[in-house]
């Protein structure tokens, strides 16, 4: 069994914070068994280098090693992308596709970011934790995988069971063992070393001399809260060391590439959502049709004040309800009022008149209407007998040059009586 102090120089892991090592310890004792792990911690920590650890000290590390981000993934697709599926399981399965877990067989299988997984995938994962079975999407055949699950958070699960966006049952699957990486600012021994060396890799890589920190701001550096952890630390070591002309930095220099102690990143989301926010997206329909159910009750009371008081008093009355279904220029509406015919106070026998019009309408456009149906039977009956006539009365020619099948024909002549 290699020591801690290999495996840090093996896959250049920088530190020497308890914390920090007792997790490479775990990675180290657990790796040759098949015991799943889970590894939390803060996004930018480093999670991915465990995995990798337990992968090339464990049995599998001749099989494939597979990282999934599931938080990249669609929600649509992840159980294609995890499980496969057969060729027309879905719109553009052309061709039957391998999975990740079919295609890992034998070897490590890396979930990060496993919070994010939807409900029903978690279920399908499940099953593949307990019995080692999994179905692709679209088949009924059932598979067998030998695959090694190392799975990594940033989120607080227990916070994320409660809300019913984690299974219970999978969290205690997938943490067998629990291996927690530290945060940086909870490694202040550290943060210089990683600091000067992500310095001397910048310099090497864009061939200049590298950056150095007074002792100023190497206080102010480890004062600093690093909220992005590692990842940051590396992006402002980048940016100094190829912005800066001056080599020798001070604190105030360190001081203008670090976000203020007020604006820190990530944000942090208030757990009380506002009665005008949003989850999800039914919500989302359902305010908007409200909004269109209320706009409608609306017109209808403009309609009906309109036919029973007229325009011009209806427009005082109700100026800010036009401005609100018709814009916000009120003259528009106004022209497009005045256009339409003033409606009088209907009454009784008016109304009957009215109707009695309509019908009328009615019937003439039903004349129409059959008067052109009439026509276009009477054009068909004379383009099937030109053409029969042409064609010594050939039905199948006949068919042909209509752009109509030999069946059709005779059902149009026996119509027809032709």
């Amino acid at each position: 069994m290699e020591s801690v102090q290999a495996i840090k120089q093996r896959f250049e892991i920088i530190g020497n914070d308890p914390k920090l090592n007792r997790a490479i310890e775990k990675a180290i004792q657990v790796a040759p068994t098949d015991i799943s792990v889970l590894v939390a911690g803060e996004s930018g920590v480093g999670k991915e280098s465990i995995p990798k650890i337990i992968h090339s000290l464990s049995h599998r590390k001749h099989g494939k090693y597979i990282a999934v981000n599931c938080g990249a993934i669609p929600e649509g697709t992840i159980d294609s992308e995890l499980f496969g599926h057969e060729k027309g399981a879905f719109t553009g399965a052309t061709s039957t596709r391998e999975g990740y877990f079919e295609v890992a067989d034998g070897g490590t299988i890396f979930l990060d970011e496993v919070g994010e997984l939807p409900l029903t995938t978690q279920v399908r994962l499940l099953r593949v934790l307990e019995n080692g079975e999994f179905i692709k999407v679209g088949s009924s055949q059932v598979q067998k995988t030998d695959v090694r699950i190392v799975a990594a958070t940033n989120v607080n699960m227990f916070d994320a069971i409660e809300k019913g966006k984690f299974r219970e049952d999978l969290y205690y699957r997938l943490s067998t063992v629990d291996i927690t990486l530290p945060p940086l600012r909870e490694r202040k021994d550290d943060i210089h070393l990683l600091f000067r060396k992500f310095a001397a890799d910048f310099a090497h890589k864009y061939k200049m001399p590298p950056i150095k920190l007074d002792d100023n701001a190497v206080h102010f550096l480890l004062q600093f809260r690093w909220s992005g952890n590692i990842r940051q630390l590396r992006n402002v070591a980048e940016q100094i060391s190829v912005l800066e002309t001056n080599r020798d930095i001070s604190a105030a220099t360190l001081q203008s590439y670090l976000p203020s102690e007020g604006s820190q990143l990530p944000s942090v989301i208030k757990d009380k959502k506002s009665e005008s926010d949003f989850s999800n997206e039914r919500e989302i329909l359902y305010k908007v049709l409200f909004d269109m159910k209320s706009d409608l009750n609306d017109l209808k009371k403009l309609t009906l004040e309109l036919m029973q008081n007229g325009n011009t008093k209806v427009q005082e009355n109700n100026k800010n309800l036009i401005q609100k279904i018709y814009g916000s220029n009120p003259s528009d509406s106004e022209i497009a009022f005045e256009e339409q015919p003033s409606v009088a106070l209907i009454t009784k026998p008016k109304a009957e008149e009215h109707f009695e019009e309509n019908d009328d309408n009615f019937t003439f456009a039903e004349t129409v209407e059959e008067e052109e149906i009439l026509k276009l039977e009477e054009k068909e009956i004379e383009l099937i007998k030109k053409s029969l006539e042409k064609n010594k009365g050939k039905r199948k020619a006949a068919a042909d040059e209509l752009g109509i099948s030999e069946r059709t024909l005779y059902r149009k002549i026996k119509q027809f009586d032709l």
